[in-house]
């Protein structure tokens, strides 16, 4: 294997990680039009996020058993690109359902085409992570997946902004309150379909890799900080703790990440007022959502430098640049929107958080787990306890701390995994789901005849705890395998 990064096939590779977050975070712009026009309950417009979210589970138990019934992996198989390029044309089948959906004002159609989709990018993640990780050196492949995951995160930026523009009209600036037009929202779903067609014909003619090779007790991939687990080889991978802990872990962080993005805009309307003194109009909510998904944007750019073969004092540098870099970024895609973006200002002093974090963590994904997931149980306690716009920049900020957790669980979850490194990915994967039965959950809770919306967000801090017991014990796991990421800090952030 390479130990040089192949840019040009990376590229190619991370741009369905934007796919991926373009959509994820479009479902929080359909969630409250679709709440106030079909007067759903809460819980009931967080089927939004329940439908697509499942898909990926849905879509890991098929890929598991198929590969069972077939005697061997499925991408083993077909390939990793073959299965990237399949799963887009599934997507893509999804977004044509969007035409009937809103032409008839139908939930139930549209949250159908949403599972599809949901489905398609199921087989896109369980191919495109583990690429993510071996294409280049083994030391920074957490970093890559960081990159990838800065790429999505440009993806949830862009998503809010455009699909609110779709529904809501052009946005004048004037007081006048806009209309919710669910009509419109076929036009950015279809021409996301054609994206996605496009997409998978360029991924079957690219140069990227259609296989990865793995040894049979250890992998560059399962074991990122070059020290060959003394284990033997176990009949599956779920007799790897470190795995089923981290399964947990991956249910818990999309659950805690998903559910506070979707549950950010009923808080929005229920404690916020607006110039006139009425609760805060719903057509201005999606630059707050893209402030939230964007914030992962600046997390992810910040620890992806890692990978970057550039010196020591220059990666030191762009630790303090990157993230507000990406902020810029938020900004200048929501000035072109036309949104006020002065209130947004005040946010580059919370960044700070998220740097000292990342210097905190000196590129160790057990330690960086552990700090970040203390500082979103402190961004959640800070939101429930204050109120108004301080209790929303506090949320908010949860999209910073989240922002590094992914590959942090997915790198200690598959490390010493070896040749069982693609079902322990697929097991991964499925628990994707953890973003639509916790953000249920937090909607369920956060009807007023429960505990009301500001206390819902304890879901939250829940998860965050379980995310800081499983950095401590995977760290001890992995080290009595003989893997110690604390003999490798050199090898950048995460």
């Amino acid at each position: 294997m390479s130990q040089q990064t192949k840019w040009s096939q990376f590229a190619v590779l991370i741009s369905v990680f934007f796919f991926w977050g373009f959509v994820a975070a479009s479902n929080d712009i359909l969630i409250p039009v679709f709440r106030e026009k079909l007067n759903l309950e809460p819980w009931q417009s967080q089927m939004i996020s329940f439908a697509f979210y499942v898909a990926y589970t849905v879509g890991s138990v098929i890929y598991y058993l198929i590969s069972k019934a077939t005697g061997g992996d499925i991408l083993n198989k077909m390939g990793y690109k073959n299965g990237i390029a399949l799963g887009l044309v599934i997507s893509a089948l999804g977004t044509l359902l969007f035409y009937p959906a809103a032409e008839t004002e139908s939930f139930l159609i549209m949250i159908t085409g949403l599972f599809i989709v949901g489905l398609g990018f199921s087989l896109q993640q369980t191919a495109a992570n583990p690429l993510a990780i071996v294409m280049g050196d083994p030391k920074t492949g957490a970093q890559r997946l960081s990159m990838a995951g800065g790429i999505n995160n440009f993806g949830t930026t862009l998503g809010p902004v455009i699909v609110s523009l779709a529904i809501f009209g052009s946005v004048t600036g004037g007081t006048a309150a806009k209309v919710a037009d669910i009509g419109a929202v076929k036009v950015p779903y279809l021409i996301l379909g054609a994206a996605f067609i496009l997409v998978a014909i360029i991924f079957k003619f690219s140069p990227i890799p259609n296989q990865i090779e793995h040894a049979d007790d250890t992998s560059k991939v399962a074991t990122p900080t070059d020290i060959a687990s003394p284990m033997v080889t176990r009949r599956s991978a779920l007799n790897y703790s470190q795995l089923w802990l981290g399964m947990i872990g991956i249910f818990i962080y999309v659950g805690v990440e998903v559910a506070t993005a979707s549950n950010l805009p009923q808080f929005m309307t229920e404690h916020l007022k607006d110039e006139n003194g009425n609760p805060f109009p719903t057509e201005s909510i999606a630059p707050w959502v893209s402030l939230y998904w964007a914030s992962l944007m600046m997390g992810r750019w910040t620890s992806s430098i890692g990978a970057f073969p550039i010196s020591a004092s220059v990666k030191s540098v762009l630790r303090f640049i990157m993230p507000y870099l990406a902020f810029g970024v938020f900004l200048l895609i929501n000035k072109i929107a036309n949104h006020d973006i002065t209130p947004f200002y005040i946010y580059a002093g919370v960044i700070v958080a998220l740097i000292i974090g990342d210097l905190l963590s000196k590129g160790n994904p057990a330690r960086q787990l552990l700090i970040f997931s203390g500082l979103g149980m402190a961004g959640l306690i800070i939101g429930m306890l204050a109120d108004g716009w301080i209790s929303v920049y506090a949320f908010t900020s949860v999209g910073l701390f989240c922002s590094t957790l992914w590959p942090c669980i997915f790198t200690l979850a598959i490390a010493g995994l070896g040749r069982h490194t693609n079902e322990g990915a697929s097991f991964l994967i499925m628990m994707i789901m953890g973003g639509g039965f916790i953000s249920l959950l937090q909607g369920w809770l956060a009807g007023p005849e429960v505990i009301g919306i500001q206390a819902s967000f304890i879901v939250g801090v829940l998860c965050f705890a379980y995310l800081a017991f499983y950095a401590i014990r995977a760290k001890a796991i992995l080290k009595s395998q003989g893997i110690d990421y604390d003999k490798l800090e050199s090898a950048g952030g995460h």
